[in-house]
Order: C-alpha cells, then structure tokens, then sequence
C-alpha cells in the first residue's frame, strides 16, 4: 500500500479547569466544571482535528470548532456549557479555512468521522456539511441524542449522519471496532467510557500503526500515568481504555500516539 499521510491540525483552543482533562482529588465533586473554582486552576489546550490523505480517499477525523465561537460564543454554547469550557478560533483556523488553504474543497472529502459528539469535536460539523459520508458510532448517536445536559443538539441538526456498527475485533478494551475500508488501514477502536460511543483511530500500514486517541486520554501523560478525565460515564470502561491506550503506545509497533487536547502536540505531517 502507498504512504498514508495524516495532517495534525489545530482548531483554536478551548479553556478548561485542569479537572476537566486531568482527574483532581478535591472535596468539589463537580471541580471539572470551574464551578466554586479560581480562575488559577484553568488550563488553555489545542483542539485537534486530523485530515488523513488515505490511497482511497481523504478522511477527516473530528471537525473542531465552528465559526459561531468567535461571535456569539455564551448564546452557542448556553450558559451551562459556557461555564465548563470557552472557546478561540483565530481566523484561518476553522476546519474549512485549512482544507481550503491546502486546496481541498469540503465537498473533496470522503469520510468525516467524528471519535464523539462533544462540542469541541462537532461543533465544525456543518462547516463540512457536504462531506460525501459523515459518521460516528451507532453508540454515540443514540446515547448522545438521549442526553441533554452533556451534548448541544443542535449543532449537528439538519446534518446527515450516518452511524456505524463495531465488528469484533483483536483490537480494543471491549475488542470491537470498525474497519473504514475494510483492510485494516483506518480502524476505529471502541473505547467508551468518557462518552458511550467514543473511539480512537487507528493508521495502520506493514505492521505500525499511529494512534490517536480523541478525549480517551487528554496528553499523553494522561495514559502514561493513567489519570483519568475527570468527565466519565462510566469509570472502569475508561479505565480498561486507558490502560488498552496505555499497552498500544508501549508497543514498538507505534509510530506516535497523540491526544486530541495535548498541549505538547503542535500541527505536523506524519507519514504512516
């Protein structure tokens, strides 16, 4: 098989409190939020998008923010998501405006395949509408539909999503994943636990592989020392895939395993 080409970009940047990404031992139980919490414990984070030049198409994993961010950013999100995490998108660096820059029209792309549906992932969804396939997990759209506090809807109303359905697979905590093309080149893992759907993506060729594990792990110290997000549904599941990430990365088989919101990961080209 020809090269793989994956593009690291960056989608401007979301502000957090440091509980958010990085599990604190506090008597807040709700300290992810920044409720009840200084503005000492915030932490600035890239949010990442990957474009993947793939011999049978272009794929684009997640879409980052959208342009509503950098205008009526409290009125997009509401007062409750505001709150939890507030959003830069420098001109230039909406998904859109990259792909154009390398001269890629949004409707060029292929797949876009969105790892979850939390806000920093799709709130660009309708920058890249026209798409050929949009997807994400059967998992992550019904259980992301069903729940009203930690999704807002409506940033991917009037889009077609498609879902997919995890095969079993070697590959993985609760071994399912899917296989975009079938031949084992792009493989997306199930790894749920910070949402019900959420993977982590697979460029696999002659053996190696590079890793990128959305909001599974937030850095990669997050797996290296597995600390867990301080945002779950269900804790032993992200448990099981942090410490599958965790197995993966050790593997002399990886290239580079990259989270999505590592504050060491700067906008590159890696070659799979």
């Amino acid at each position: 098989m020809e090269k793989i080409k994956v593009h690291v970009l960056h989608t401007g940047t979301v502000t957090v409190d440091i509980a958010l990404p990085f599990k604190q031992k506090t008597l807040n139980p709700i300290a992810y939020t920044g409720i009840f919490r200084s503005e000492k414990h915030q932490v600035t984070l890239p949010v990442s998008a990957y474009l993947i030049e793939h011999p049978q198409g272009l794929v684009l994993v997640d879409t980052g923010w959208g342009r509503e961010i950098r205008d009526a950013q409290k009125t997009y999100l509401g007062a409750f998501h505001y709150k939890i995490n507030k959003g830069v998108l420098p001109e230039g660096e909406a998904i859109d405006e990259q792909l154009l820059s390398m001269g890629i029209r949004t409707a060029d792309l292929d797949y876009v395949v969105l790892t979850h549906l939390h806000s920093d992932h799709a709130s660009g969804l309708k920058l890249v509408a026209d798409a050929k396939h949009i997807l994400t997990s059967r998992e992550e759209l019904e259980g992301a539909n069903a729940d009203k506090k930690r999704y807002i809807h409506h940033m991917w109303e009037g889009v077609n999503i498609e879902t997919f359905d995890f095969a079993d697979s070697e590959l993985g905590p609760q071994h399912k994943a899917y296989d975009l093309f079938g031949d084992g080149s792009i493989v997306f893992v199930w790894v749920p636990g910070h949402t019900k759907g959420l993977v982590t993506t697979l460029v696999m060729r002659e053996g190696k592989y590079l890793m990128l594990t959305s909001d599974c792990g937030y850095a990669r110290r997050s797996w290296e020392q597995m600390i867990m997000p301080g945002v779950c549904i269900n804790r032993q599941q992200l448990h099981d895939a942090l410490l599958w990430e965790k197995q993966m990365a050790a593997s002399p088989n990886c290239i580079d395993a990259l989270a999505n919101h590592d504050a060491d990961v700067t906008p590159t080209v890696i070659e799979v």
